[in-house]
């Protein structure tokens, strides 16, 4: 059994790392010898980060291109995660992280089962994306067409890597159904921080979400929707 933990959104790169380090100390200690697998690993922020809290992991890094990472002593394969398999063994890695990444790909459900793959049972698996839920995400599409932190897109972008390369909004459900497709099952939700500034809009409009969700849901329920 593979254990999943993913986040949803925050506007810190930051946060969401150290929310990592917590996640991953729940279930490693510092003397725990073991191998982590970043997929996106970036400049390998948080390669460093979990080899200084636990030094006996060895680090790999997936990336589509090489020129990001500051440590080049890192191992990194350069993989198109859109399309190419992860180029390591089933059942290798104790933890598998993949933070900010799954927005930016056209196929992600691709790097889900490819992680649970690689993954060794009982492992750790670590996927964050910008929470599109929240209710400043909510409210933001209905005003504009647009989640936070999506927006229109421009053809040939040059900078996959960043805001402009949010291409793919994924909610709650439909990463976790990925997850549980993928063969996963201990699936949990965790959150870096929590939107205060939406709680004004939540008092005014938790009444109508409520009713209008109850609806839905029933309506759903009598088409023989699967609820999760």
């Amino acid at each position: 059994m593979n254990n999943v933990n993913y986040m949803n959104e925050c506007l810190s790169t930051d946060k969401i790392l150290n929310a990592v380090v917590k996640i991953f100390q729940s279930k490693f200690s510092r003397s725990h010898v073991g191998r982590h697998l970043d997929i996106g690993s970036g400049a390998g922020t948080l390669v460093e980060l979990i080899k200084k809290v636990s030094p006996q992991f060895t680090a790999n890094c997936i990336d589509y291109t090489d020129e990001l990472i500051s440590d080049k002593t890192i191992p990194l394969d350069v993989v198109d995660l859109n399309f190419d398999k992860i180029p390591h063994s089933d059942n290798t890695f104790d933890f598998v992280t993949c933070t900010e990444v799954v927005e930016h790909l056209e196929n992600y459900r691709l790097i889900i089962r490819e992680a649970y793959r690689v993954a060794k049972p009982n492992g750790l698996a670590v996927f964050t994306t910008p929470n599109i839920l929240n209710l400043n995400s909510r409210l933001r599409y209905l005003a504009f067409g647009f989640h936070t932190l999506f927006g229109p897109l421009r053809v040939n972008r040059a900078e996959a890597f960043s805001t402009g390369g949010h291409i793919t909004p994924v909610s709650y459900f439909y990463l976790a159904h990925s997850l549980l497709e993928a063969g996963f099952t201990d699936v949990r939700i965790s959150f870096d921080k929590r939107q205060t500034s939406a709680i004004p809009w939540l008092i005014i409009m938790l009444p109508f979400i409520k009713l209008f969700g109850e609806l839905t849901k029933k309506r759903e329920t009598k088409k023989k929707q699967y609820w999760i």
